[in-house]
């Protein structure tokens, strides 16, 4: 490992959105605001989960779950980014890389799992009604979380032992964060083997729990076609849909990122898929999850009622 292994532990360079110059500036006032309002909308849930009696079920323990997960997901590349952007000093060093890798693997890991809780909560919820509490004891809900979270940090740490573990020449990253397709690209060896058993790892936590909750989904929508009343099946369907655009959204971007070969990533359209996935994604959830959602809509008004009270 000689030389390149030196050469890599030294630092990198992260070359983020320098082939387009003169839109960084727009780059870094979009994101920013981006930023913002994932940071004000996943925060509002997990204040409103907290604050709100009405919002003490499972549902929304796992949608404050789904909220910090999303903030540590966003700051975990954001933050540099915008420095990136603003300055001239666009490295970061092997240790920072390392650090950003196992952390963005093991919150995208834990929000693969989380999503597939979320989607058993919904189909014991829908397909269950008379036995969901018994079903969703807090005592399981905490269960599920923690498996959620330690699953993930698990499988981050054996997908970026294998990583680090490879031989890399060069230390020019053209992406804007430390991701596993762009290390790979610099892979000196050949890493047939290393790179078969984290295909492994990653089928596991993203196309297994991505089979699992249209198996669930599947359920569902038998269980929703069966009742009779219309509006029932709105009420149902309406719990549901939001679920199922953030997994859309969510799966759709870390299939076109994991699930395919070395060869056939492209650099470019790559970072537009994760700018997409860790910027627009995040801020888009709360929204989802609220805009229809009277419970959070009511919980809301509930607490800006008390605060305007108060004054």
């Amino acid at each position: 490992m000689g030389n390149s292994n030196s050469t890599s532990q030294a630092s990198f360079i992260l070359v983020g959105f320098s082939d387009w110059p003169q839109l960084q500036g727009f780059f870094f006032v979009f994101i920013l605001i981006f930023y913002s309002l994932t940071v004000l909308g996943n925060t509002t849930i997990i204040t409103l989960a907290r604050l709100d009696v009405r919002l003490h079920t499972p549902m929304y323990f796992f949608l404050s779950n789904l909220s910090f997960l999303d903030l540590c997901y966003t700051t975990s590349t954001v933050p540099q980014l915008l420095i990136n952007l603003h300055g001239l000093d666009k490295t970061i060093s092997y240790g920072g890389c390392v650090a950003q890798l196992y952390i963005f693997l093991a919150l995208g890991s834990t929000e693969c799992v989380l999503l597939v809780v979320m989607a058993f909560d919904r189909y014991a919820a829908v397909c269950r009604p008379l036995h969901y509490t018994i079903i969703m004891h807090p005592v399981l809900c905490q269960a599920l979380a923690i498996a959620s979270w330690v699953g993930g940090f698990i499988n981050s740490l054996i997908q970026t032992s294998l990583m680090m573990a490879m031989p890399l020449c060069g230390h020019e990253l053209n992406h804007f964060f430390c991701e596993m397709p762009v290390l790979l690209k610099l892979a000196c060896e050949d890493t047939g083997g290393t790179e078969a058993k984290m295909f492994v790892a990653r089928v596991v936590i993203v196309a297994v729990p991505a089979i699992l909750i249209l198996g669930s989904y599947a359920q569902i929508a038998r269980a929703v076609l069966k009742i009779k009343s219309m509006a029932g099946r709105r009420k149902a369907f309406g719990t549901c849909g939001s679920h199922l655009v953030v997994v859309s959204l969510f799966y759709g971007s870390a299939i076109y990122t994991y699930l395919q070969p070395k060869g056939s990533y492209s650099e470019s359209e790559g970072k537009f898929v994760a700018l997409f996935y860790t910027i627009v994604t995040p801020m888009l959830n709360p929204l989802i999850y609220t805009l229809r959602n009277k419970d959070v809509k009511g919980a809301l008004w509930k607490v800006l009622g008390r605060a305007t009270d108060s004054e």
